[in-house]
């Protein structure tokens, strides 16, 4: 007998995401728990664990063996899907900024591929965002997940043009329905954050002032109720 990995509510949402494939590389992949649920599941044929640090690395290397995965799997230490061995149908990066995901993005174009992406960027969702669309993918999915007393966006990602204007790239294009369960309790908190990241711009006169400014007009329309279904609306 051997123990199945029970995933937290922010790796379960990602898994969720990911339809029954033949690989899924998983960058940064740390303590290995993801991809080894996905091969207990059955849900991949093969995982690429792929991390920076090798010791952080063998943390999940020591849990694949554990599970008598390893016939299934392999690992890589080195800079993003630049390390990759091969095609993915889906790429993890998760649980990092959204400024060294899109790094990550950029840097491993080549081996990505046509790979689908998903994404969990802790802090700079609108940069990830835009810079996903300068790369030429589009956002499929996006979810809120509360984990651990957070919230968490959690995207999907796939080759294809796309244009977000401002409101789409700061809220998300596919949250902007309205319908995810916590996207109200999300946009308070983001609101809550931009109102004191913009005090403290007033106060020094900061250069990115007006960007901060617009970005509090579409996070209070939302809360308040300013903005009407139609503007909501994702594409």
């Amino acid at each position: 007998w051997l123990p199945q990995i029970v995933l937290d509510e922010r790796l379960a949402v990602i898994a969720d995401i990911i339809a029954p494939c033949d690989c899924v590389a998983d960058i940064g992949a740390d303590h290995g728990r993801l991809g080894c649920h996905l091969l207990q599941q059955n849900k991949v044929r093969q995982v690429q664990f792929l991390d920076i640090s090798a010791e952080s690395l063998s943390k999940s290397r020591q849990l694949v063996e554990k599970l008598g995965l390893g016939d299934r799997a392999t690992f890589s230490v080195g800079d993003g899907a630049r390390a990759m061995q091969g095609k993915a149908d889906y790429v993890v990066i998760a649980g990092m900024g959204g400024q060294l995901i899109a790094d990550i993005v950029e840097r491993g174009a080549a081996n990505l591929g046509d790979g689908k992406l998903v994404l969990q960027p802790n802090v700079a969702q609108k940069e990830l965002r835009q810079r996903l669309m300068q790369q030429g993918y589009r956002i499929d999915q996006e979810r809120i997940v509360r984990a651990s007393g957070r919230l968490y966006v959690v995207m999907a990602a796939s080759k294809g043009a796309a244009q977000y204007d401002d409101r789409q790239l700061l809220v998300g294009p596919k949250l902007l329905c309205g319908k995810d369960p916590n996207y109200m309790a999300y946009a308070e908190r983001q609101l809550r954050i931009v109102h004191k990241a913009l005090s403290g711009a007033r106060a020094g006169d900061a250069p990115w002032l007006e960007e901060l400014e617009r970005e509090h007009q579409i996070w209070e329309g939302i809360v308040h109720g300013g903005d009407s279904a139609a503007d909501r609306a994702a594409d």
